[in-house]
C-alpha cells in the first residue's frame, strides 16, 4: 500500500512540474516579430553591421587600384556602454559581408585585441622553431617569410547615451562607429556612424 502511494506521489509531482515549466519557443531569425528591447539584441547588431557595409562599399574606398583584393584586419573595437558587448559578435557579421562583397580578405594575424584572431598562425611557426620542428617532414613546415601584412584596418566604438524624461520614460541611443585607415600612410579613407535608438519605460534596465 505504501509503495503503491509512493508512486502516485511521485507520478503527481512529476505531471506538476512539466505543467508548471516556462514554455520556450524558438526565435525565428529571418522575421522576428518580437518585442523590442532596451539592451542591445542580436537583430540591432545586424542592422548596424549591415548598414556600415553598405556605407564602406558604396564610398568606393575598398577598391584597389590595378584590381585585386585589399587585405583588411579588424583593428581595436572599444565598447563604451554599460552592457558586456561582445564586440567581436560586431565584427563577425561586418566581416562576414565584407568577405562576400569579393573586395577584401581578412588577414589572421593580428587584430586589435590581445591576440591574433587565430593564434594558430604563430603556434605552427613557434614549433617551427622548437626542436619539436626537427620531428616534421621539412617541406611541410611554414617557410619564413610567407605571412601577408594587412594593407587597411578598420576600427571604431560603440556609445551608448542615456537621457530620462520628466514622465517616467527614457531614451537610450547606440552610437556604432566605424573607421577605415590606410596603415602605409596612416590616412582615413572612410568613416561612419549608424544610431540606434529605444524609448520606454525608466523600469526597464538597458544593462
Amino acid at each position: 500500500m505504501i509503495k503503491k502511494l509512493l508512486v502516485f506521489v511521485l507520478f503527481a509531482l512529476s505531471v506538476t512540474f512539466v505543467g508548471c515549466s516556462p514554455k520556450t519557443e524558438n526565435i525565428d531569425t529571418i522575421n522576428d516579430q518580437g518585442k523590442p528591447v532596451m539592451q542591445l539584441d542580436y537583430r540591432d547588431f545586424d542592422r548596424a553591421a549591415s548598414q556600415m557595409v553598405q556605407s564602406l562599399i558604396a564610398s568606393g574606398s575598398l577598391k584597389k587600384e590595378g584590381g585585386g583584393k585589399y587585405v583588411l584586419a579588424t583593428g581595436r573595437i572599444v565598447n563604451d556602454t554599460m552592457q558586456r558587448v561582445d564586440t567581436d559578435q560586431l565584427m563577425a557579421k561586418v566581416e562576414k559581408e565584407l568577405m562576400g562583397s569579393g573586395l577584401v580578405v581578412m588577414t589572421s594575424t593580428v587584430s586589435g585585441g590581445t591576440s591574433p584572431r587565430d593564434s594558430m598562425v604563430y603556434d605552427v611557426r613557434d614549433v617551427r622553431d622548437s626542436e619539436k620542428g626537427s620531428e616534421f617532414k621539412q617541406e611541410t613546415l611554414q617557410a619564413k617569410g610567407q605571412l601577408i601584412a594587412p594593407e587597411l584596418s578598420i576600427s571604431g566604438k560603440i556609445i551608448q547615451r542615456n537621457i530620462r524624461y520628466d514622465n517616467d520614460k527614457q531614451q537610450v541611443e547606440y552610437y556604432f562607429q566605424l573607421q577605415l585607415t590606410n596603415l602605409a600612410t596612416g590616412l582615413r579613407s572612410w568613416q561612419d556612424e549608424t544610431i540606434i535608438g529605444k524609448r520606454g519605460d525608466r523600469k526597464h534596465v538597458p544593462w
